[in-house]
């Protein structure tokens, strides 16, 4: 340990001056005796900078009394251990330090991994954003050289048609020039040939005026004569019949004879009708029915072999309604089916709403679901009759009753003449009509339904209101059944033909449904009718389009053009008209 405190150190040279041997402060006479004559801050100063070499005096003294110590060896193998353990720390450290190298090393390189894949990404970016500047450059230019040709084409064809109008005026103005010509020559012909008339009429005047009198007076002497001659022969021969009685009972027994036959025959050919009527065909009054009639049948044969093959379908195939409202439907669908196998009491309905939201088409499909012929008569063909209104309505009753199937007779625009009696505008023959139709309607009837329909049914009279059993209001379709009806609609106008394959139609690659949930927001407010009308119009656009092909633009602009039409149509309505159709302007379904 002796190395350790210093003990045994080389000598020192010759050469070198000792150190300051036994002054503990260090310093030589000299220095003492100029710090005597320094200031006490001057001293103080000083003291920082001399070496106190009392301390290597301690450390000497502690090492000797160490190394004669018993426990010096231990001591000793202590300090080695401590040195060891101070290395292995140190190499420790040297090891944590070159493994936060390596880590720095990875950070760095994943820093540099991350900054290339960020230039790689700004570079893709900069090289799309290049590629898409070069291509609405070539959009542009293609779009300049359409454009161009185009103006080109106008021009050319606006050249033509200057051309060709030059060309129609020419030959106008020769026809005009032609036709005053020939007029002109007409005129002086006729001229010429008036003139050498009239000559010859003033030189054989005289002769004229002769052969007129010959003329008068020879016919005069005719009718005289004939006169003479007829009032000879019956004055003959009513002398002749009042003298002989048996001739005068035969003209009387003929006479009557004849007018019997007369009223006989006018009888037998009212009945006969009548019959034909109630079996064969229809009453004046029927539009529409499905029941088979003899003269319609030969007119369509086709159409009533199709009608005999027919099965009942749904009632509600092909109507798209609310559901609350389908589901009502739906229950006066079997209502009346069960009804007419059981040969029950039919019950009268009331349908109501605006116009186009499918009361006509579910009365018709209401009775093909039941099983029962249906006929259609409107309320407006009621008033023009006058007096044979009230015959009219008992023959269509009548014609009910003949019915083996039961019939549904539905009356559409019926508050045309079934309106309030206490009304002034009602006529007397309106009013014997409208007691007709309550007087056959007065009772339930297992032969027919009556099923009625109406955009204004408060204006129907009190006594029609009683015989009603039910009312079903029809609203306009709300936002999901515009968009069923526009996919219906779409299937049925635009995508059939196309599979089909039809001459000139051609349907752009779209996303259908997309287009009609865009288009049913369009058409608020639209019934029905309107929006089936939409999907005519798309047909329309394709035959009107250069190509052929219907594209998606086209569909949605012939949207939004119905979509104004029909509030140019609403706004067209008076103010009376609104209040007679509160549900067009405010019974829109949510």
């Amino acid at each position: 340990m002796s190395w350790l405190l210093g003990r045994n150190r080389p000598q020192q040279p010759q050469d070198v001056p000792p150190s300051d041997g036994g002054n503990p402060d260090g310093a030589t006479a000299g220095e003492r005796s100029g710090d005597a004559q320094l200031s006490k801050a001057e001293r103080k100063a000083m003291e920082a900078y001399r070496f106190d070499s009392s301390a290597l005096e301690r450390a000497a003294e502690a090492a000797k009394t160490l190394e004669r110590s018993r426990h010096a060896r231990e001591a000793l193998e202590l300090s080695k251990l401590q040195e060891v353990t101070r290395q292995q720390e140190y190499q420790q450290k040297v090891k944590e330090y070159e493994a936060h190298i390596e880590q720095a090393k990875v950070e760095q390189r994943r820093i540099d991994h991350e900054e290339r894949r960020k230039t790689l990404i700004e570079e893709t970016k900069q090289q799309q954003q290049r590629a898409q500047y070069q291509d609405q450059l070539a959009r542009k230019r293609y779009e300049d050289q359409l454009a161009q040709q185009q103006r080109v084409q106008e021009e050319n064809l606006r050249k033509q048609e200057e051309s060709v109008a030059r060309q129609e005026a020419m030959r106008r103005q020769t026809i005009e020039h032609e036709i005053e010509m020939k007029e002109k020559n007409r005129l002086k012909l006729l001229e010429h040939e008036m003139r050498v008339k009239a000559k010859v009429d003033r030189e054989n005047r005289d002769i004229n005026l002769e052969q007129i009198r010959l003329k008068a007076q020879e016919q005069r002497t005719t009718i005289l004569e004939g006169i003479k001659t007829a009032g000879t022969v019956i004055g003959t021969g009513v002398e002749a019949m009042l003298t002989d009685w048996d001739k005068v009972l035969t003209a009387a027994g003929g006479l009557s004879l004849l007018a019997l036959g007369v009223y006989a025959a006018k009888g037998a050919t009212g009945v006969t009708s009548r019959y034909i009527e109630s079996r064969i065909g229809k009453p004046t009054l029927v539009g529409e029915t499905s029941r088979f009639a003899i003269l319609d049948a030969v007119q369509h044969p086709i159409k009533y072999v199709k009608k005999l093959k027919s099965k009942p379908a749904d009632a509600l195939q092909g109507v798209v309604l609310n559901p609350k409202l389908e589901e009502r439907l739906r229950d006066v669908a079997i209502a009346t089916k069960n009804t007419r196998i059981n040969r029950g009491m039919y019950r009268n309905i009331l349908m109501h709403g605006p116009p186009g939201t499918g009361k006509t088409m579910f009365a018709k499909k209401l009775a093909e679901h039941s099983g029962m012929d249906y006929a259609i008569m409107t309320g407006g063909d009621v008033a023009p009759m006058g007096k044979e209104a009230v015959t009219a309505i008992h023959k269509v009753f009548d014609w009910s009753q003949t019915s083996r199937r039961g019939l549904l007779l539905f009356v559409d625009e019926a508050d045309a003449f079934l309106r309030k009696r206490s009304s002034e505008h009602i006529s007397e023959d309106l009013r014997a009509a409208l007691n007709a139709f309550l007087y056959r309607t007065s009772e339930q009837n297992s032969k027919f339904m009556l099923v009625l329909a109406s955009n204004t049914p408060e204006q129907f009279d009190y006594a029609i209101n009683d015989r009603l059993d039910e009312m079903v209001e029809f609203t306009l379709p709300g936002l999901e059944e515009r968009e069923r009806l526009l996919r219906l609609y779409f299937d049925k106008y635009v995508l059939q033909p196309a599979a089909e394959g039809a001459k000139r139609f051609k349907l752009e690659q779209f996303d259908y449904g997309a287009a009609c949930s865009k288009m049913a927001k369009m058409c608020e407010g639209m019934s029905g009718r309107e929006i089936s009308k939409l999907g005519v119009s798309w047909q329309a656009a394709v035959y009107a389009s250069e190509d052929g092909v219907l594209t998606e633009k086209m569909v949605l602009n012939r949207a939004e053009a119905a979509a104004q039409q029909h509030k140019q149509k609403m706004a067209w309505l008076s103010e009376q008209e609104r209040l007679d159709h509160k549900s067009i302007t405010g019974g829109k379904s949510n």
